[in-house]
């Protein structure tokens, strides 16, 4: 077999890791972009591996009765949503078995009975937040560019702009987005009026490999409150373009209560090492989230805060982790990888005191600040890297945990801190996990010394092939 030769009549029998499905040939596993299980397609080979192979679909000869018709223009170009020609318990059920594959498989663990996965009541504009790129030169598509060698001979034709995101895996292609599902209004307006703004006055979209230009990226925050943040990230200094657009945005969207820019000449776009001007409002909007016996809390987020990009299901997964950890009242609780205390100030109102430790000390300034904001005193936070500042000495310093709630980033926790919990010997651990692999391998650690007494799947992010998982774990 050869790259691009066309393997007819192959039936998808499932999905496997990074949104890909999987398919046989004479035992070859195949997998695939762009199939659904339960379709029979014919697929091109783009890679040839001695154990697999890779492929992409090119004709779909019949259609799997869990197909759903995509909702968003952008499909099939836009690297987000890539499970939206899925029908949605469909997406659901291949979720719940990434779960249980990884925890057994990778883990090789012995698991209760696992809960359902808890889908999301809103499928639909269900992120709080969103990161737009600028482009001098907006990716054209190979039907765009037969109209150009069609009319002028030249496909590439004259430049044109994007505000977009970025074609997968191309760092330097970005296409230009005309309506996004996944924020509620005033998100795609927002863009709409920063693109309009931008044209009219000439001012000039990044080059994404020349590094040249001004307009870099765009942010839009929204909160539960109906608050909106805005933040527009430039290369240099030049307030009139700054204010052409933001003012724009002030007179036709009295919503954003936070203007925020920042000024970046590296060659990323990463802000949280740069400060961040506020131009007019706060400089933090407002999320509210219930509190386990009823009451709200009101978390404060700004421009470099972490918080859970889908605020319904956040509450849904904090009060799994909470439920789990079992609390009475008398335990000390330890909270790693805390953010902006968002879990730690969840469950402070149930514990006697509660520990936040986490790496940016950022984040760590904002979890004092709602802890304050809340009145809530019997939580203290500390800044540093995990596997560093989790030792003996902090276990003698600040007591020995009863509890451990963790909910690291996709790495996982470093092996030092898992070997830290071994050694802190807590009663229950609870484990947030948004990557059931790392989370998989993690656990193995722990296996020996703590029994899995409860695993629930919760689905995040809707049309795509991304799920959280909550494991509770009791001392043996």
């Amino acid at each position: 077999m050869k790259k691009g030769e066309i393997i007819q009549d192959l039936v998808v029998e499932t999905m496997a890791a990074e949104g890909k499905c999987l398919s046989r040939m004479n035992g070859i596993v195949i997998f695939l972009e762009g199939g659904a299980p339960g379709d029979t397609v014919d697929v091109q080979l783009t890679k040839i591996k001695s154990s697999f192979l890779e492929g992409r679909v090119t004709a779909i000869k019949k259609l799997s009765p869990s197909r759903s018709t995509p909702f968003c223009q952008h499909f099939g170009t836009c690297g987000g949503c890539s499970w939206q020609h899925i029908q949605y318990e469909t997406q659901l059920l291949y979720k719940h078995k990434q779960v249980v594959d990884n925890l057994e498989r990778i883990g090789g663990l012995q698991l209760p009975q696992i809960e359902p996965i808890l889908g999301a009541p809103q499928t639909r504009y269900y992120r709080n937040k969103l990161d737009y790129t600028f482009s001098s030169q907006r990716w054209l598509s190979f039907a765009e560019m037969d109209d150009r060698r069609a009319e002028s001979g030249d496909p590439w034709g004259t430049a044109e702009p994007a505000l977009g995101y970025h074609i997968p895996r191309k760092y330097d292609l970005v296409f230009d987005v005309r309506e996004c599902h996944l924020q509620a209004d005033p998100s795609n307006a927002i863009r709409l009026a920063v693109r309009d703004e931008a044209l009219k006055n000439n001012i000039p979209f990044f080059d994404l490999r020349k590094q040249i230009g001004f307009l870099r990226t765009l942010t839009i925050r929204t909160a539960n409150t109906g608050e909106v943040m805005v933040i527009l990230q430039v290369t240099y200094e030049k307030m009139e373009w700054i204010d052409n657009i933001l003012l724009r945005l002030e007179k036709d969207f009295p919503q954003i209560s936070s203007f925020q820019y920042v000024i970046n000449g590296k060659k990323n776009d990463t802000f949280s090492d740069l400060n961040i001007s506020t131009w007019k409002g706060n400089n933090y909007i407002t999320e509210r989230m219930q509190k386990p016996d009823g009451g709200n809390l009101n978390f404060r987020v700004g421009p470099k805060s972490f918080y859970q990009t889908n605020s319904v299901q956040a509450h849904a997964l904090y009060m799994l982790a909470f439920k789990m950890a079992a609390l009475k009242g008398d335990e000390l609780v330890y909270d790693l990888y805390t953010g902006t205390g968002t879990i730690a100030n969840f469950v402070a109102g149930h514990a006697k005191r509660v520990v936040g430790l986490e790496y940016v000390a950022a984040s760590i300034a904002d979890a004092k600040i709602n802890a304050d904001i809340n009145n809530i005193k019997n939580t203290d936070f500390f800044a540093g890297d995990i596997k560093d500042l989790l030792d003996e000495g902090f276990l003698a310093t600040h007591g020995r945990p009863d509890t451990i709630i963790t909910d690291p980033p996709r790495a996982g926790m470093h092996e030092g801190v898992t070997r830290m919990l071994l050694k802190a010997a807590p009663q229950r651990i609870v484990y947030v996990s948004c990557n059931p692999a790392t989370q998989a391998r993690d656990l193995r650690i722990l296996n020996d010394d703590y029994e899995i007494v409860s695993v629930q799947p919760v689905d995040m992010f809707p049309h795509t092939m991304h799920v959280e998982n909550v494991v509770g774990l009791n001392r043996r």
